[in-house]
């Protein structure tokens, strides 16, 4: 079977497929007429014939055959309806939010390149920013860039791919190769085959891989409200352990660092400088300021690699930081709930579930009011993920509830132009910047995520109580 790629994605023909579920649906209507009409007409006059012996015994059990014959084709109709139904609206987001994203990534933006969008043919995608006299150099905010582009085009096409793999095995499954033989497996829509996958990837919890991780995450995105429901009630802990809650929103560099990493020599002024902030970050805890200091020493320390960001304690630290999360909330939980409510009652008032998330919005900490953070990361991004079910109650009336997570991310770097006095310690302005510009120091990236919270959005009535605090395992 021939590897399904991005130029398969964005060129392939839906309009066909939507004319298969016009068909089909057409085909459902007249087996349904034609099935009652069987059961109306010669089974019902059958059964009623004054008649009896062998030729009688034999001619009921054909009729009642013939019916059963009937109504097995009416249900296979009926299941491959419904599959490429769902197919086709499942396969019409994906290709549209790729074609979005291909333009956007080919236009840049007022702080950021063009890329050129390239199909490997593997069913991955390549993703380069372009240079120009605007953009002459590569940043790291042009690096994340290009790794978000790439990585959500590449999981769109195995999105597709999977989409297009389970309508096979669904149409399969009904037909049952036999075509004598009608009705088999029946399907009201692609849940019946993708709710089985989710459960096997979500029981395997905090040991899922990355590719697991994020079929998963695929697989949640493509469930029905209801499907998602079931998921989420019976493996919500081990869905949190896979990651299901992690934003997707790009996550970037807010600025374009201090230049390529050990680009220059380094001389005396430089090393003096990296002594000096060697000096801060071991006298950091007396200062009060320990998350500045570990940042610092990671940056000291030369690796580049990522470090994780605790965002309970970030939320606990700073009541401005807290404040600005509830802000995202407040700003969404009526529209979630809204959301949420409207398939409650499109699904008969059984249990639905909907995942959310907001948009990325920056957060300066306070030099004076919490200068660890403000040295630790100064500014970050954030946002909110997270699931709202709706589940009846005792008397069939909702209850609408939010578990969601903050997420943060940054990037460790120093501006070009920017010193830093701490104490009796002065490091003139540019000289922390330099550090990495010449091979002594290395600018890293920060994220982590909070624990997952529950907020009751109410019943009837929306609930606008106080959210629920940080968690403070530190203390």
């Amino acid at each position: 079977m021939a590897t399904f790629t991005y130029t398969n994605l964005l060129t392939m023909d839906l309009g066909k497929l939507g004319t298969a579920v016009t068909d089909w649906k057409t085909m459902v209507g007249n087996l349904a007429k034609l099935k009652t009409e069987v059961s109306r007409g010669l089974v019902a006059k059958s059964e009623a014939a004054r008649w009896e012996g062998v030729n009688a015994t034999v001619t009921r059990e054909f009729v009642r055959s013939t019916a059963k014959e009937f109504g097995d084709l009416h249900l296979e109709a009926e299941s491959i309806h419904n599959v490429l139904q769902d197919a086709h609206t499942e396969l019409s987001a994906v290709q549209k939010r790729a074609k979005q994203l291909d333009e956007e990534a080919r236009k840049g933006g007022k702080v950021d390149p063009g890329m050129s969008v390239s199909d490997n043919g593997n069913g991955t995608v390549t993703v380069r920013a372009l240079c120009s006299k605007k953009f002459p150099l590569y940043s790291q905010r042009s690096k994340d860039l290009e790794q978000w582009y790439a990585d959500t085009l590449t999981g769109l096409v195995a999105h597709a791919s999977e989409i297009d793999a389970a309508v096979s095995r669904a149409l399969k499954n009904s037909h049952g190769g036999e075509p004598l033989n009608p009705g088999h497996a029946k399907y009201t829509s692609l849940d019946e085959d993708q709710l089985p996958r989710a459960v096997k990837l979500a029981a395997l919890g905090g040991d899922a891989n990355p590719r697991q991780r994020a079929e998963l995450g695929r697989l949640w995105q493509s469930l029905s409200p209801e499907a998602r429901a079931q998921l989420w009630k019976e493996h919500k802990k081990d869905l949190l352990a896979a990651g299901l809650l992690e934003t997707t929103i790009k996550r970037l560099s807010p600025d374009a660092g201090s230049g390529p990493h050990g680009a220059e020599t380094p001389g005396m002024t430089e090393v003096m400088t990296g002594a000096k902030m060697q000096l801060l970050a071991e006298r950091a805890d007396a200062l009060g300021m320990t998350d500045a200091g570990r940042h610092m020493a990671h940056y000291l320390s030369n690796s580049g690699s990522p470090m994780f960001l605790p965002v309970d304690k970030m939320l606990s630290d700073d009541k401005g930081f807290q404040a600005h999360i509830e802000k995202q909330i407040r700003d969404n939980q009526n529209e979630w709930r809204k959301k949420a409510l409207a398939e409650f009652w499109r699904n008969g008032g059984r249990p639905v579930a909907i995942p959310v998330q907001t948009g990325n919005r920056g957060y300066t900490f306070d030099r004076e009011k919490n200068p660890n953070w403000f040295f630790a990361v100064g500014s970050t991004g954030s946002n909110v993920t997270g699931v709202v079910t709706v589940e009846p109650d005792a008397s069939g009336k909702p209850k609408v509830g939010l578990d969601y997570q903050t997420n943060a991310w940054d990037r460790y770097n120093w501006d070009k132009g920017k010193g830093v006095d701490i104490g009796k310690i002065h490091i003139p302005d540019g000289q922390p910047s330099r550090l990495h510009t010449t091979g002594l120091a290395q600018e890293f990236s920060v994220s982590g995520s909070s624990s997952v919270k529950h907020y009751d959005l109410g019943g009837s009535t929306p609930n606008n109580g106080p959210l629920p605090k940080p968690d403070e395992p530190w203390r």
